[in-house]
């Protein structure tokens, strides 16, 4: 919690002026048993309509500028726990958007969602409710006691002697709520896990008729939830009844003890209403005290949370050209993988030393059976993950000297599983890059995404999330679109062909080819027609290059690579 706290700098005046506004408030609301007492005792005895009348006005008035100033300091506490939680969701987010792709596998993508959904809510609940209550309810609490002790001190011993009671069963309830509301953001995890691959997979959940089996897992997470909830709950509700049974002992005591000595001439039976209008307040001030606990409990969970992602370090430092020198590869290197291994659970290689040169603007294609490590070579030249041992350079440049977003301009990026959102297709095109028309009409003629001028609104057709109201293929031609548009210098195409037909995916690659001769070139497939006319073709198999060279080369000397070429056309390919 401590570190979210410094989101409040900048509100630190305004929340001043709302907190002394609050106090004013506070103060007014402390006259007011004080007023009735002094009226029962001193005014009425006098049988004075008019004095009585002028006593109750100013009552009145004590409520009304109380009323006033509660509700103006109120708003002005909203507006800062309004303002600070945008902070936190925006710095959260943009954490979030800059983490490596270890640190997203360790919080898992569910867990980041629920913190920037639920967690930043708690945090925003909190930061209001210790504004409004904060100051309000230790005012009423030692105001009452101290107007009290003037008025009684007797009946005020009686009353606070049940106080340290209370804080103490606060205390030992708050300290055990802590870790038990933790596990509830973690069940809170879970069950956004199951939503969220269920909402990606309803498609497939349907066909196969599993939404039977689904409901059943979502039911499972869905209770456990509950539990956990159930247990924190009723941790955290023993607080209210024990405050209010203890605080009924307190108004008992005082009453009993204020007869005492109003029978004895020792008081008068306005200081006992007196005492019970206090004992209301400071009964209400301790009611908030333990709802700030609750709040509170939950709120230092979520906070935890959240400043685990915001204070987790760089995992992709820019290094320096001292430690990682830059090299002369030639005009056959501008793409070098240097002996480079890598594994994700630091155990097991997921690539092993896997070696190989790229010209500028050729075209290397990346073949491999599933899991044999093609998306993760992608990810280490973007450098989403950084390499166990080894390099990866580009120009000669390892790409840990470079700045994030110098090396990431030149990449377009077209993945199979990429996505699609609730916009136009041009804005999905342009991906707020700011490219003129002319260039993302050239980039759909490229990507034979023709289709776009058939729909009656053309470029102002509006997608569906995910892009669920139009095909597979059309799909990927989009996203196709999308990397080529910005003209990148490094054109990477992640299996995203794979829905399309191979006279598309002929015409793609010609257009390709024919248009961009600049352009470095990596085309991940699972079909050979797709990687054939590279300049170089790798055969990854479990993480290794078993296979590299072009085409010809390879089907004379690699069997793999052989194999899959009969398999899927018997060897004979028509363009």
């Amino acid at each position: 919690m401590k570190y979210l706290l410094r989101y409040l700098r900048p509100f630190y005046a305004r929340m001043a002026l709302g907190l002394f506004i609050k106090c004013g408030g506070t103060v007014l609301e402390l006259f007011l048993p004080y007023i009735l007492g002094h009226i029962i005792d001193e005014v009425v005895p006098l049988e004075d309509a008019g004095k009585v009348l002028i006593w109750g006005g100013i009552m009145i008035l004590c409520a009304f500028g109380g009323v006033v100033m509660n509700v103006g300091a109120n708003r002005m506490a909203s507006k800062v726990a309004r303002n600070a939680s945008e902070a936190v969701r925006h710095d959260l987010f943009d954490k979030t958007m800059r983490l490596s792709g270890a640190q997203v596998d360790k919080f898992t993508v569910p867990s980041l969602e629920s913190r920037l959904t639920s967690d930043t809510y708690n945090f925003h609940h909190f930061i209001s409710m210790i504004q409004r209550l904060g100051v309000r309810a230790p005012m009423l609490l030692m105001g009452g006691f101290v107007i009290t002790m003037i008025v009684d001190w007797r009946m005020s011993l009686v009353m606070f002697s049940i106080l340290p009671l209370i804080g103490i069963s606060v205390w030992l309830i708050s300290r055990r709520g802590v870790p038990l509301y933790t596990q509830v953001q973690k069940s809170v995890d879970g069950m956004t896990r199951v939503v969220r691959e269920d909402a990606q997979g309803i498609r497939v959940i349907k066909a196969l008729s599993k939404t039977a089996y689904e409901r059943d897992r979502y039911d499972r997470v869905n209770r456990q939830l509950v539990e956990d909830e159930k247990r924190a709950g009723i941790t955290m509700a023993a607080s209210n009844p024990l405050m209010t049974f203890f605080m009924n002992l307190g108004i008992v005591a005082v009453i009993l003890v204020g007869a005492i000595l109003v029978d004895g001439g020792l008081s008068k039976p306005g200081k006992i209403l007196t005492f019970m209008q206090y004992f209301t307040l400071i009964s209400q001030a301790m009611m908030s005290i333990t709802r700030m606990f609750v709040m509170f409990t939950k709120s230092a969970a979520s906070a935890r949370r959240i400043s685990e992602v915001l204070q987790c370090g760089e995992d992709l430092p820019i290094g320096s050209s001292a430690d990682y020198p830059t090299r002369a590869d030639g005009a056959e290197g501008y793409i070098t993988f240097d002996k480079v291994n890598f594994s994700y659970n630091k155990t097991k290689n997921n690539l092993t030393d896997i070696s190989f040169r790229l010209k500028r603007g050729g075209t290397l294609g990346i073949i491999g059976a599933t899991g044999s490590g093609k998306t993760t070579l992608i990810s280490l030249l973007m450098r989403l993950y950084d390499v166990d041992s080894g390099s990866v350079r580009i120009g000669g440049r390892d790409i840990r000297t470079i700045p994030a977003d110098e090396l990431h301009s030149k990449f377009g990026v077209a993945m199979q599983h990429d996505f699609l959102y609730a916009d136009t297709v041009e804005e999905n095109v342009s991906f707020g890059r700011d490219i003129q028309r002319q260039d993302l009409e050239r980039a759909a003629r490229m990507a034979q995404a023709d289709f776009i001028e058939k729909f009656e609104d053309g470029w102002q057709h509006m997608l569906t999330s995910k892009g669920t109201n139009i095909s597979g293929g059309q799909k990927q031609r989009l996203l196709i679109s999308r990397a080529l548009a910005g003209r990148p210098d490094i054109l990477i195409l992640d299996d995203s062909s794979s829905a399309l037909d191979y006279k598309t995916d002929a015409a793609l690659r010609r257009a390709i080819a024919d248009g961009c001769d600049d352009m470095t070139v990596i085309v991940v497939a699972q079909r050979i027609s797709s990687v054939m006319n590279s300049d170089v073709i790798i055969v990854l198999d479990e993480g290794e290059i078993i296979g590299m060279g072009d085409h010809d080369s390879l089907m004379r000397d690699c069997e793999v690579y052989r194999e899959i070429s009969m398999s899927q056309m018997g060897g004979a390919f028509l363009e």
